[in-house]
């Protein structure tokens, strides 16, 4: 037996050695089993810690709710750093609660909201507490109803409204009439009144301490501003709240760089990059390892017809110049992708689409008495044509005479006695036919006379009575009389054509023309379309006005210069050099269109935008222009007034659904507006952070209401009911 256990050299293994190997393979069974029973019995899940640290192009500013007023990366900051008495869900795309609890009443006029308990600002210390009062709340928005509040924008939403404080942490909102969408104004970041005492009302966008260095009660606290060699620096701490979701990262960091370029050289240093720009052909320029999101948000883009200028309130060319339009050439150019047909974002518009229609557009500009000068040049040469077509007098319609020249004109004397007149000269007897008369029309000048050009030839009975008239074009130039041949060549085409007589490579349209030096001849790939003309002489000439950012925007307005130009519509597009030339020339409505974007935000409200209580008030004084006059196409309907109210007061679904869709049919049937697209977004973020998801963004910011799902670090725990001691009754049921 004991000769058994020996090595391969033969010599005999000693028994600790041999323990030893036991111990050593039992040690790794056990390792491997506790190992699979390990992986089979846990999961992974996200755990609190880590910097997350997002890169963004732009410029550092004011750091308080009241004056956030552009969708940028400071609003993303503050989003952060302050909480509203509510909040927007972009999940459930609705208004829910946040710092407070709310009551509607039924009548839908008074709010009632109620501070959560244990909400504290994020200065507060045992030492020196700092509770979220109801003085707070009072103080964040009666602030905005003073006349000398700077932001007097963010003041046209609290007009109307009594603001009361009930007790320490309760406020009500009594309305003057019922608001639907009240509830949106109360996102608003509340602000400490204590961090304003003794700062007169005017001056709040002055105090650049609370500005620069904030103090909110939202899930981040500001704890530094740092400028660095590429960037300026912010970074937020997380602040433990006592109200839910809780939050997994430790701190948020924005780097705001002047340029992508400079972004990009920071790039492995970043977890996030905000507003992902696109190459030439339309890829979002992000490294490798991280991940684009596509999003969009409640915004369109669209071309305004200035309703206040008489040449657009035709609403034949409103429909022609709308179905000159080619939307979907217009955002594969851009690289976009959605096509918007109307401003109520929130309606499904499959079952009306908008239809490019160049043929379309041509009979609408005929209709509102828009021609081309080939079609205007055709159609006076039918009516001569016409006219000539019937009657006495048979003569070539045009001639080539030079002066001192006479045209013998003849006819039958069974259409006019001896004694008529022919321009003004007696008729008389043919010497070779005794049933014709004859007269000699002089170029002289005198009575009688053809000129150089038109004329209209009279036939007159004895009593001066008309008998007959007739078109005659007269040239002394040989060069003028071949061109006008031909011209009579392309109209009797034309007429042969139009009658089903001719067709094929021979046959002629309005298309096939072309008008040089007053005359049609064919038209060569080569030639230009030439400007629209009413009956008036007036020239279908439009002013475009977009503004220097986006660059999209001057692209889309070059393109739509370009093929309106092919319908004959000419168009002038203006471009400001600055944002405040731009802004100057949009609030005086110096324009007959305008290119430019509007956003609905998260309760998709029109009525701003489309009742005419937002229209401008145009006078002699430029004091009396309203910044808020967002109606910027000047746009009048009872109809649509009547039904945003509707939109705006009432708390019935059913209503509100109906309402928008008689409003959709109004505003497609009045055209005040040609939409084109929504711009679409893109969010990057690096592989290694975890739990992102957007949904349905009002704003920028708003992907940051989901920051609590956001994560960096792991851990692996047990499945719920198991633990170590479950290893046992695994390891035999495994067996």
């Amino acid at each position: 037996m004991q000769d058994f256990f020996r090595n391969s050299s033969g010599k005999r293994i000693g028994h600790r050695t041999l323990l030893l190997i036991f111990g050593f393979v039992f040690l790794v069974t056990l390792f491997i089993l506790l190992r699979k029973f390990y992986n089979a019995n846990t999961v992974i899940v996200p755990t609190n810690g880590g910097t997350y640290i997002e890169g963004s192009v732009g410029n550092m500013q004011s750091l308080v709710p009241w004056f956030t007023v552009t969708n940028d990366v400071n609003r993303d900051i503050v989003s952060l750093v302050f909480s509203g008495l509510l909040k927007y869900d972009p999940v459930a795309k609705k208004i829910k609660e946040d710092l407070a609890t709310l009551r509607v009443s039924a009548e839908g006029k008074l709010y009632t909201v109620k501070l959560k308990e244990g909400i504290v600002w994020h200065d507060d210390t045992p030492e020196n507490p700092h509770p979220v009062t109801a003085d707070d709340v009072v103080f964040t928005f009666q602030s905005i109803q003073d006349p000398d509040f700077p932001n007097q924008i963010l003041r046209q939403n609290f007009l109307g409204v009594s603001i009361e404080k009930i007790d320490d942490r309760t406020v009500q909102f009594r309305l003057d009439e019922p608001y639907s969408f009240f509830a949106s104004n109360l996102t608003l970041g509340l602000i400490p009144q204590k961090a304003f005492e003794g700062v007169p009302i005017s001056k709040f966008d002055q105090v650049l301490d609370f500005a620069f260095h904030p103090i909110g009660a939202g899930p981040y606290a500001f704890k530094s501003l740092v400028p660095t060699e590429l960037s300026t620096e912010i970074t937020l701490q997380r602040f433990e709240r006592p109200i839910p979701p809780e939050h997994r990262l430790n701190q948020v960091i924005f780097r705001i760089f002047p340029d992508y370029s400079t972004l990009l050289s920071d790039i492995r240093n970043l977890d996030g990059v905000r507003n992902v720009p696109q190459d030439e052909v339309g890829n979002n320029l992000i490294p490798r390892r991280f991940i684009a999101v596509q999003y969009s948000l409640p915004q369109y883009v669209a071309l305004f017809f200035n309703l206040d200028k008489t040449i657009l309130q035709d609403k034949n060319l409103r429909i022609g110049l709308q179905k000159a339009t080619n939307k979907q050439m217009i955002v594969d150019a851009i690289h976009e992708k959605l096509v918007v047909d109307t401003p109520l974002l929130e309606l499904d518009a499959t079952d009306w689409r908008y239809v490019y229609d160049p043929k379309a557009a041509q009979g609408a500009f005929f209709e509102s008495d828009w021609n081309l000068p080939e079609k205007v040049r055709l159609q006076r040469l039918l009516e001569k044509h016409e006219a000539n077509s019937f009657g006495a007098l048979k003569i070539s319609p045009i001639v080539l005479l030079d002066t001192g020249a006479i045209l013998a004109v003849t006819g039958s004397l069974l259409d006019a006695d001896v004694g008529s007149t022919l321009n003004g000269l007696p008729i008389s007897v043919h010497p070779d036919n005794p049933d014709e008369w004859i007269a000699a029309l002089p170029t002289h000048g005198g009575t009688g006379s053809l000129k150089l050009g038109d004329n209209l030839v009279r036939l007159l009975d004895k009593k001066g009575n008309p008998i007959d008239s007739f078109y005659v074009w007269r040239t002394a130039d040989d060069r003028e009389y071949k061109r006008a041949s031909i011209e009579q060549d392309f109209l009797e085409r034309f007429i042969r054509t139009r009658n089903g007589d001719l067709t094929g490579e021979n046959s002629i349209t309005v298309a096939d023309l072309y008008l040089e030096k007053g005359m049609l001849r064919r038209r060569l790939t080569t030639d230009p379309f030439d400007i629209r003309i009413n009956s008036h002489g007036d020239r279908l000439s439009l002013v475009l006005l977009t503004s220097p950012s986006p660059p999209q925007y001057q692209k889309v307005a070059n393109l739509i210069a370009a093929e309106w130009g092919k319908l004959g519509v000419h168009v002038s597009v203006v471009i400001p050099k600055t944002r405040q030339e731009f802004e100057d020339k949009l609030v005086s409505r110096e324009y007959d269109m305008l290119l430019f974007g509007q956003s609905l935000l998260d309760n998709l409200d029109s009525y701003p935008y489309w009742h005419s209580a937002g229209m401008q008030k145009l006078t002699d004084s430029k004091f009396d222009l309203r910044i808020d006059a967002y109606n910027l196409s000047q746009y009048s309907s009872i109809a649509a007034d009547g039904l945003l109210e509707i939109i705006r007061k009432t708390g019935d679904d059913k209503e509100r659904q109906d309402a928008l869709n008689k409003l959709q049919d109004v505003l497609r049937d009045d055209v005040p507006a040609i939409f084109l697209y929504s711009p679409e977004y893109a969010f990057a973020y690096h592989e290694t952070v975890k739990g992102i998801e957007l949904q349905s963004l009002s704003l920028h910011s708003d992907r940051f209401t989901t920051i609590h799902n956001w994560y960096l670090k792991e851990e692996k725990i047990f499945k719920p009911g198991k633990s170590w001691w479950s290893f046992t009754p695994w390891l035999f049921t495994s067996l």
